[in-house]
């Protein structure tokens, strides 16, 4: 299974990736802001989420969202 980001690059368990739109994050009042730099992220068995820490948080995004670098 390939994991692609907004752009087309492949993703892969640890790379860095950066948020592309402020993301409202449900169940709580924090927003991610678009430029945020996630590190080591870890790839799930659905292609189209990704799981995250931020913080002491752990998240799970959609790929849509995100570019590697």
């Amino acid at each position: 299974m390939e994991v692609k980001d907004s752009v087309g690059n492949i993703l892969n368990d640890g790379d860095s990736v950066k948020v592309t739109k402020d993301l409202k994050v449900k169940g709580t009042s924090t927003t991610l802001k678009r430029g945020t730099t996630i590190k080591n992220i870890r790839l799930t068995d659905d292609e189209d989420h990704v799981e995250c820490r931020v913080g002491k948080s752990t998240f799970v995004l959609k790929t849509q969202f995100l570019k590697k670098g």
